[in-house]
C-alpha cells in the first residue's frame, strides 16, 4: 500500500510537471509565431513606403502572398498578410510588440487590431491580460462594449491613460476600471415579472457567470448577510470580496428605479461593515445599488461617489446592438458635456 502511495505520488508530481512544460511551450511557440507575423508586416510596410503609387501596395501583398501560399501554405494568405501589416502599423515600436506578443496569442491581438480608438485598445490589453481571457471571452467583452460600460471610458483622457499605467505597472487597479453600467445579466433566464428574491435566487444559481459578468477579481462571501443593529436585522442581499480592491463589496438588488432612500439604507450597510467587518490592511468597503432604472439627477444630487457607493442599471435581457450603442455614447456624450462644463467653471 505504501508503494502504490508513494508511486501515485509520484506519477501526480511527475504529470505537473509535463503539463507546466506543455503550457511553456506552447507560450513559447505562440510568441515565436506573432512575433515572426510582426516582423513580416513590418517588412512589407517598409517595402511599401518605397513607392507612392496607390495600387502598390496591393500589388506586394497579392504577389507575395500567391508565393508563400504556394511554399508555406494558406497561412499567409492575403487577408493575413494585410493583418500582419496592421499589427505592425498599430505597434510600430519593437519593445512595445514584443511586449504584447509575450501576453496574447496571436488569436487574441486578431480581435483587438480592428479597435481604432487607442485608449479604448489599450483598455483591453490590460483587462485581457490581468483577467486571462480566453480568445472567446475576449471577443465577448468587447462585443459587449465593456469598455464603454466602465465607468473609465466617461473620464477624461488622461485619467484613462493614469489608470492603465497604475495596472500595467502595479497591477493596481481603480474603481473606475472595476464598475460598469449597465450589467447585462440576460444570462439568468428571469422572465417579464419577477421578484427581488427570484433575482437573488437565480444570480446565486449562475453565480458563475455572474462573477465573470462583474470581473475574476469578485469573490462570493454571503446571500442575506444578517447584521443586527439596535436589535433590528438587516440583509445584505449579496456580499462580495474584491482581491484588487482590497474591500468588500455590499450589493443591493432593487426592481424598479432609484429612490433616495435607497442611500440611507446602503449607508447603513457599509458603516456596519466597516465597524464590525473590517480586516487591517483591508479599504473601506464599496456599496453597488443595481436598479432597473436610474434617475440621474437623484444620484447627483445625493453625491453618492462621496459615501463610497455606486448606482448601475442591469439588463436581463440583452438589447439590439443597434439600441445598446445608443444607449452607451448618449452616457459618454453626458458625461463629456458635465467634463467640459465643469473646466469652465473653474476657469
Amino acid at each position: 500500500m505504501t508503494k502504490e502511495i508513494e508511486n501515485t505520488q509520484l506519477f501526480t508530481s511527475i504529470r505537473e510537471l509535463i503539463e507546466q512544460s506543455r503550457q511553456q511551450i506552447a507560450v513559447s511557440v505562440n510568441s515565436t509565431i506573432t512575433a515572426l507575423y510582426w516582423q513580416i508586416g513590418k517588412n512589407i510596410k517598409e517595402e511599401q513606403k518605397k513607392n507612392s503609387r496607390a495600387d502598390y501596395g496591393e500589388k506586394i501583398v497579392h504577389t507575395l502572398s500567391a508565393q508563400l501560399v504556394r511554399e508555406y501554405g494558406k497561412g499567409f494568405a492575403k487577408r493575413n498578410l494585410f493583418n500582419m501589416i496592421k499589427f505592425a502599423e498599430i505597434f510600430p515600436d519593437f519593445e512595445t510588440a514584443s511586449a504584447l506578443w509575450k501576453q496574447l496569442s496571436w488569436s487574441h491581438i486578431l480581435i483587438l487590431i480592428p479597435i481604432e480608438d487607442p485608449l479604448k485598445r489599450g483598455f483591453y490589453i490590460q483587462m485581457c491580460t490581468h483577467e486571462k481571457w480566453s480568445v472567446r471571452t475576449f471577443r465577448e467583452r468587447i462585443q459587449s462594449m465593456l469598455y464603454e460600460r466602465t465607468a473609465i471610458s466617461k473620464k477624461p483622457e488622461q485619467t484613462i491613460i493614469n489608470d492603465l499605467e497604475l495596472l500595467k505597472n502595479e497591477q493596481k487597479l481603480t474603481t473606475d476600471l472595476v464598475f460598469r453600467d449597465p450589467y447585462f445579466l440576460d444570462f439568468l433566464g428571469l422572465k417579464d415579472t419577477y421578484s427581488e428574491k427570484d433575482l437573488e435566487t437565480a444570480i446565486i444559481a449562475e453565480l458563475q457567470r455572474f462573477i465573470i459578468e462583474f470581473g475574476s477579481d469578485f469573490a462570493f462571501m454571503a446571500r442575506q448577510k444578517r447584521i443586527t443593529i439596535d436589535n433590528r436585522d438587516y440583509y445584505i442581499d449579496l456580499l462580495f470580496y474584491h482581491r484588487r480592491l482590497k474591500c468588500l463589496i455590499a450589493i443591493d438588488l432593487k426592481i424598479g428605479e432609484f429612490e433616495a432612500g435607497f442611500k440611507g439604507q446602503m449607508e447603513l450597510y457599509l458603516r456596519y461593515l466597516e465597524q464590525y467587518d473590517h480586516v487591517e490592511g483591508e479599504n473601506s468597503p464599496i456599496g453597488l445599488i443595481l436598479c432597473t432604472g436610474k434617475n440621474q439627477e437623484h444620484i447627483e444630487l445625493m453625491q453618492l461617489d462621496k459615501s463610497n457607493i455606486k448606482v448601475a442599471d442591469y439588463l436581463t435581457v440583452l438589447p439590439p446592438q443597434k439600441l445598446l450603442q445608443e444607449k452607451l455614447h448618449k452616457a459618454v456624450e453626458i458625461a463629456q458635456i458635465k467634463l467640459a462644463q465643469g473646466n469652465n467653471n473653474h476657469e
